[in-house]
């Protein structure tokens, strides 16, 4: 049982500070995510044009299949050099930068060269063997991420947010313009659209590279900062846990890849053939993957908060800032899954050709629910790590994973060209991404001895779901009512949260005491 402690305490300002510091870290990354978002949605409805349904598909796959490689080298090194650069002194912290950025530079070019090496047999086994040149294209952009977001990493541990969101802000704008110019412009002498546009990847992000390095620097030489063994023992655990994460994000589409090539090629057709089914499954991603975008930015204000309860002890303070975390979480989940679920045909129509629509819109109606789902369980698994749970984190994470593509092969494999592969395939993967999550739920339960409060859960798939009915039931709206029927059933799933008093005078206190100028102090216990 902890004391009761005076707010002007020296441990309730720290505390204070250190909710009031990662709040506003956490809003500017959150900024960032969001323009992120609008530029991505930009891209998304000008890339279908641009490449047709079936080139968008065979981008998808090629994006899809190289995150698997990209991005746990970015959030990885992102995590380890912050770190690192965090727990220097200040005397030593360039000669910190120095160090990390050297490490990670010895590591970028094997890990571009390897995968550019394993394109080939990668694209054969996910039946794209047309997309192996876009893959190997894609090499560099694994070899300039392993160099560009160490500097990014930087930036965090400097805990230079706003520099940070704006280099991501930055970036996001340059990668979309490199995306649709490659495909326009280079379609001629790399052979295809679909190269063109890997292309532009590539030349985006050795250019936000060249202008990372320029604002961050080097560093200087020196004895700071931590040695190549400790540093690799760290973000070993990193890349391996991000690696399970990345293909837990990703099983779906790609095994929708492979067996769909597999049902294309036993209708008598060519395995490019599958290549529209994907572009509009992966449409349906585009809505679906929102909650877990934007949630990432609540992981920026609740790691901090519990690593530093779990350190000083206060197992009433990690139970507060769990429940408060993941009822947050729920809420915010549940607020875009009701919109996008609930209008999934209009939404995609609003966005992407009719095609894809016709094709994906039923899909999208549930697999929103499994990624709304998956956005939490993103949130439960932060919390395991925060509290010092990194291995129980990363084998659920490896549990969810296993779940989805034992779903994927029992549900999908063998079904008829066409489709129905959509939908068994989001069928799949939402059963595996709530089983998982429930079982992430009850890990870190016992873990913190605290969830969420089983009233929020009710009150919000409550509102969730009557949210979505009426949704369904409203008649088919052109692209400008699209927009306001999104804003209405908003307003209903807050005014249902409202009238349950799921939300209250205590929500909007917490919002005021992140952004606020003064930082409110805790309850005392």
């Amino acid at each position: 049982m902890t004391t009761s402690e005076s707010p002007d305490s020296p441990g309730a300002k720290a505390s204070a500070d250190v909710t009031r510091t990662a709040g506003r870290g956490g809003l500017a990354v959150a900024f960032a995510k969001i323009y992120f978002i609008l530029v991505g949605l930009v891209q998304q409805v000008i890339l279908p044009r641009v490449l047709g349904l079936d080139g968008y598909g065979a981008l998808s796959s090629v994006m899809s299949i190289s995150s698997i490689a990209y991005n746990p080298i970015v959030s990885t090194s992102i995590q380890g050099v912050s770190r690192a650069v965090a727990q220097s002194p200040d005397a030593e912290q360039a000669q910190a930068v120095r160090r990390t950025l050297a490490i990670h530079a010895a590591l970028a070019v094997p890990l571009g060269l390897g995968f550019f090496l394993l394109a080939g047999p990668i694209g054969r086994m996910a039946g794209a063997p047309h997309l192996v040149g876009a893959l190997r294209i894609i090499s560099g952009v694994v070899l300039f991420y392993s160099l560009y977001t160490p500097l990014v990493g930087v930036l965090n541990g400097q805990k230079r947010f706003v520099w940070q969101a704006g280099l991501d802000m930055l970036y996001a704008t340059i990668r979309t313009v490199a995306l649709v110019g490659g495909a326009v412009a280079l379609a001629g002498p790399l052979g295809s659209k679909v190269s063109g546009s890997a292309a532009g990847f590539v030349g985006a992000s050795a250019a936000i590279c060249v202008i990372a390095l320029a604002l961050v620097g080097i560093g200087k030489r020196g004895a700071g900062g931590p040695s190549i063994g400790r540093h690799l023992q760290f973000i070993a655990p990193l890349l391996l846990g991000q690696t399970l994460l990345n293909l837990l994000l990703q099983a779906d589409l790609t095994l929708l890849r492979a067996f769909a090539a597999d049902s294309a090629t036993v209708a008598g057709l060519g395995p490019e053939a599958a290549d529209p089914l994907v572009g509009a499954y992966r449409a349906t991603q585009l809505f679906c993957f929102l909650p877990y975008q934007l949630l990432l930015a609540v992981t920026f204000i609740l790691f901090p908060m519990l690593a530093t309860a779990h350190r000083d002890g206060d197992r009433e303070a990690v139970k507060r800032y769990v429940r408060s975390g993941v009822r947050l979480a729920l809420v915010l989940a549940g607020l875009m899954v009701s919109v996008t679920s609930g209008l999934s045909a209009p939404l995609m129509r609003l966005v992407f050709p009719p095609e894809a629509a016709e094709l994906g819109a039923r899909s999208m109606q549930l697999l929103s629910l499994g990624f709304g789902a998956f956005a939490v369980f993103g949130i439960l698994t932060t919390a395991l790590t925060s509290l010092k749970r990194e291995v129980a984190s990363m084998a659920v994470t490896a549990v969810a994973f296993a779940l989805v593509v034992a779903m994927c092969f029992l549900r999908v494999r063998g079904t008829p060209f066409g489709a129905e592969l959509l939908w068994r395939t989001a069928t799949a993967t939402t059963s595996g991404l709530m089983l998982a999550t429930l079982g992430a739920a009850v890990l870190l339960h016992r873990t913190a001895g605290s969830v969420a409060p089983l009233a929020s859960v009710l009150r919000v798939v409550g509102a969730m779901s009557v949210t979505i009915v009426v949704g369904r039931f409203l008649p088919h709206p052109d692209k400008l009512m699209t927009l306001a029927y999104s804003a209405a059933l908003a307003a209903i799933y807050v005014v249902l949260l409202l009238i349950s008093r799921e939300l209250g005078k205590a929500d909007l206190a917490t919002v005021k005491a992140v952004i606020g100028r003064k930082a409110q102090p805790g309850p005392t216990k």
